[in-house]
């Protein structure tokens, strides 16, 4: 990751007080982009610039509802200003939502939740960089999924769809916005074991799951999956080092693209 060079460049992390949001936003940042870090909760946001200016980089935050269509649109407007542009976008938000409930259980409103929220912030991302990014001469929106958009289920109903809907979506962009050199990238990650630790929101999420077999939530991330080929899940590090991959011009020729972090558990 240290060759690769992000030096110039514009980043907006949504979600950036995340685990992955705030892991990806220090790579950036450590590979010479000006981050400008967004979420809900200023703490955390907060927290994370922290660590890049301790690093020597430089980080802005904002809170911003990534649902909310106007303020998405302000707060690009406002980056766009203040950097002359913006080359990148990663969307890491974060959603509570339902797993590990059979369809007789669930809610329509369980199951539309994540679809709601995972594909219109992607979305609002999209709508609020993309003329930035075009009178910068092009850029590269990067987003985030997991392996239930390609698994079968039980129990993660809500999740798979709103996951095979940022892919969907991530597909589309990136006939969207070609014209305007514009790429659009997805991340397949399967669970990282180290942003539970962290905090985030997939720790409650996974807890049915787990409980049901007995464990902990760590012991359950601890365990291999099914499916897996490779010796672990992957790491924050990977996740963070992929992104920087995919965000440079070393990616320039990748759009379109669903890049595999599920340790074999889909396979393309």
């Amino acid at each position: 990751m240290s060759s690769i060079s992000l030096q110039g460049q514009c980043a907006v992390i949504h979600g950036g007080g995340g685990a992955i949001g705030g892991a990806v936003a220090r790579a950036f940042a450590q590979a010479g982009a000006r981050v400008f870090l967004a979420g809900r909760t200023r703490a955390r946001l907060d927290a994370v610039a922290r660590d890049i200016a301790t690093a020597g980089g430089r980080a802005d935050v904002a809170v911003v509802d990534a649902l909310d269509e106007e303020a998405m649109l302000r707060h690009a407007q406002e980056v766009a200003e203040q950097a002359g542009g913006i080359d990148i976008a990663f969307n890491a938000v974060g959603v509570m939502h339902v797993q590990g409930r059979p369809l007789s259980a669930l809610s329509l409103e369980d199951y539309f939740l994540p679809v709601q929220a995972y594909t219109r912030s992607n979305f609002l991302t999209a709508r609020a960089v993309a003329p930035h990014m075009a009178r910068r001469g092009g850029g590269v929106i990067v987003s985030v999924s997991t392996p239930a958009s390609r698994l079968p289920g039980p129990g993660y109903l809500g999740h798979a769809v709103a996951c095979a809907g940022v892919e969907a979506l991530t597909r589309h962009m990136a006939g969207e916005l070609a014209a305007f050199n514009i790429r659009s990238v997805c991340i397949r990650s399967h669970a990282i074991p180290e942003a539970a630790a962290a905090g985030s929101h997939s720790h409650e999420v996974f807890r049915p799951a787990a409980e049901s077999m007995g464990m902990t939530v760590e012991q359950m991330l601890a365990a291999k999956p099914a499916g897996l080929l490779v010796k672990r899940l992957p790491s924050l590090d990977q996740m963070a080092s992929t992104a920087v991959f995919v965000a440079s011009a070393h990616a320039g020729a990748m759009t379109g693209a669903v890049v595999n972090l599920s340790g074999g558990v889909t396979l393309d």
